[in-house]
């Protein structure tokens, strides 16, 4: 369909990218589990792989709505919000995702959930207070965008492995002084300690930057789908804009691990954090919209 046209024109693209840097995250994961333990090391690394990406399967979207305080919109208690997504999910051809609200007047929104047929949809207060309807309606056609492609699951996974590969590098961190440490056997063991140490240092790093190469590549995905799917790129533009704005003046720490997940970095202006931004430059969002309307 025409509103969907973008998304099946770049899907291929976009999918091999994001492919390429999740197996990135998988082989730096394993990495560390053999630096921390050998090949048993290396077996963990993959047990805990398995069981961090089926729990992300199974419970991403409830993870997510618990970590922000999300409660759920009872039925006719936001009407205009709930007309809008029951029209985009019809034009999209999927199912009305399950809408809640976030305790916050940090404007913002977020989509989770493994399929469409699992996915939620959340809006912060404050964003209902800033946005007018056509801007709204563009943040919610890119979050549906997100649910269409199945990057909710995807963003949700990469931020769990991240942070996986962060605790192992922690872990390393603990066992490396006995590798670095005096002795006979601390001699013997020196050069390869040096190299942990090395691991435990870099790897978090990398895994972050990969991280938000997931995220960032997804979401200029999701704005360009979005703004076809609501047939208006400008007011999403807009959107982003004021979103930006409000953020900066407002930012929401109340779960920094699911700031992926938002339309806009939550973190904003707030110390260090917002130097590693999953998110790509707003302006540059803004200008890519721009021209997908000319």
């Amino acid at each position: 369909m025409t509103a969907l046209a973008h998304t099946h024109g770049h899907k291929a693209a976009n999918y091999a990218k994001t492919a390429m840097l999740m197996a990135g995250l998988t082989a730096l994961a394993l990495l560390v589990g053999s630096k921390l333990g050998g090949p048993q090391g290396l077996i963990l690394a993959a047990v805990i792989i398995g069981v961090t990406n089926l729990v992300s399967f199974w419970f991403s979207d409830r993870i997510a709505l618990a970590l922000n305080r999300a409660q759920p919109v009872p039925p006719g208690s936001l009407p205009e919000v709930e007309r809008i997504v029951s029209e985009l999910a019809a034009r999209a051809n999927i199912p009305v995702p399950k809408l809640y609200v976030v305790p916050t007047q940090s404007p913002n929104a977020f989509a989770t959930g493994r399929n469409p047929q699992h996915a939620a949809v959340a809006v912060t207060a404050g964003i209902l207070d800033l946005l007018d309807e056509r801007e709204l309606r563009g943040v919610l056609a890119h979050e549906l965008s997100h649910v269409i492609n199945r990057d909710t699951l995807i963003s949700t996974v990469a931020g769990t492995m991240a942070g996986m590969i962060s605790f192992l590098a922690r872990s390393l961190f603990w066992f490396g002084g006995a590798m670095l440490s005096g002795g006979r056997d601390g001699d013997r063991r020196r050069g390869g300690g040096f190299a942990e140490l090395g691991v435990m240092l870099v790897a978090p790093i990398v895994a972050l930057l990969l991280q938000m190469a997931v995220s960032r590549s997804r979401e200029y995905g999701a704005d360009a789908s979005g703004a076809e799917l609501c047939d208006d790129p400008r007011a999403l533009a807009s959107a982003l804009a004021k979103l930006e704005n409000g953020v900066r003046q407002l930012p929401d720490s109340t779960a920094p691990a699911t700031s992926h997940l938002f339309i806009v970095n939550p973190l904003s202006g707030t110390s260090l954090r917002a130097l590693f931004s999953t998110h790509p430059p707003t302006q540059e969002r803004i200008r890519r919209l721009l021209a997908q309307e000319a």
